[in-house]
């Protein structure tokens, strides 16, 4: 069996650093915001080239605190509308929901799966206040017209940069986290830089910002009893804050060996059945998920299956088509719909060998 993403293998190689930094976190006893969180927040902010980085419980709130980190500082008020992509995970718009903000879903651009520039354009209404960008599978949006709109529309611009940790922009050589206001950022364990656990963070340059969310994300305290604002409880334990420090050593090696598989992938996969990622072999694409599209979807994942390679779907049900998202269930969104139906994940891993991405090569050419 060729696993999809194999977690045990990915930390296995930090084992004795792990150990050695949960060692340390017994014997300190600093479990909550501790200076292990300090210290991740200044690494994260130097990798990132921010100039603030606040951790939290994960990336879900790590968005919705920026929408509310607006709203305190008075950017953003109760029931503004905000556009995010109508195909992305559901974290996207359930933060928007949770910001007391009204989403306005856009359909992608079907080469890329990201955020469609024409599309935002013809959705401009004057009570957007805001466009969430998702660098969705870990392929970076189109910051740079997105900037240009927001500008133009005076709208503030978020990165949902969960699938996107290291990727860095062609032309202006920018990391994922420095491409707008503001950015979320999850570690859950899947992701490029994940945490044996759950975790997230915001990164942006914006000082008042800054200073909205670390107290937002701390029961509205700086000072402990001492409330200033109605606050909420997401810190990034301190424990996976170390776990995470470890990681990042080699996060942007792990990158390029997932750049050199989908590199592998798209030289050497020729079933024309399969429609591939787009990729221009830069860096603006870390490849969280290798994903591919294609018509008869069920027949494909029985071929994987009796073949032994493990697959993933991202996403089966559109956000919109949710039981959760009822009041959006009218709207017509045919590329979002066709996408969901269409797209399956192969595996893809800083840990897969060469000798399993030749086995997965040759099994899809056989198919």
């Amino acid at each position: 069996m060729i696993p999809f993403l194999d977690l045990h293998k990915i930390n296995n190689r930090f084992r004795e650093e792990l150990k050695a930094s949960f060692e340390q976190s017994l014997d300190t006893s600093y479990y909550i915001l501790g200076p292990n969180v300090k210290k991740f927040e200044t690494e994260f902010a130097h990798y990132c080239e921010t100039d603030y980085c606040i951790g939290t419980a994960n990336g879900l709130d790590a968005l919705t605190l920026i929408l509310k980190g607006y709203i305190e500082i008075g950017k953003l008020k109760k029931g503004d509308k905000v556009m995010v992509p109508a195909n992305t995970f559901i974290a996207t718009i359930l933060a928007v929901i949770h910001a007391d903000l009204e989403p306005v879903l856009v359909e992608p651009n079907p080469k890329t799966y990201n955020i469609s520039i024409n599309e935002v354009e013809s959705a401009f209404t004057e009570d957007i206040k805001a466009i969430i960008m998702v660098h969705l599978y870990g392929q970076l949006a189109d910051y740079e017209s997105l900037k240009t709109i927001s500008k133009q529309h005076n709208l503030l611009l978020i990165e949902d940069a969960a699938q996107a940790h290291g990727a860095i922009s062609n032309s202006k050589n920018i990391k994922a986290g420095n491409l707008a206001n503001a950015a979320a950022f999850s570690f859950y364990p899947s992701k490029n830089l994940g945490a044996l656990g759950d975790g997230g963070a915001v990164t942006t340059n914006d000082k008042e910002l800054n200073e909205a969310i670390s107290l937002l994300r701390n029961y509205g305290s700086k000072v402990k009893y001492e409330n200033e604002v109605i606050g909420y409880n997401s810190r990034l334990d301190d424990l996976q804050a170390t776990f995470l420090s470890v990681k990042l050593k080699t996060l942007d090696s792990d990158n390029e060996r997932r750049q050199q598989i989908a590199q592998h992938y798209l030289k050497e996969i020729k079933n024309p059945k399969l429609r591939l990622p787009f990729y221009d072999e830069s860096k603006n694409h870390v490849f969280y998920a290798f994903v591919v599209e294609l018509e008869n979807r069920d027949d494909f994942i029985n071929h994987l299956n009796k073949n032994a390679i493990e697959w993933l779907i991202h996403y089966p049900i559109p956000p919109h088509k949710q039981k959760a998202l009822q009041r959006f269930s009218h709207l017509k969104l045919p590329i979002t719909e066709q996408i969901h139906k269409r797209i399956i994940s192969l595996p893809i891993s800083p840990v897969l060998t060469d000798q399993e991405v030749n086995t997965v090569i040759k099994v899809i050419n056989t198919y």
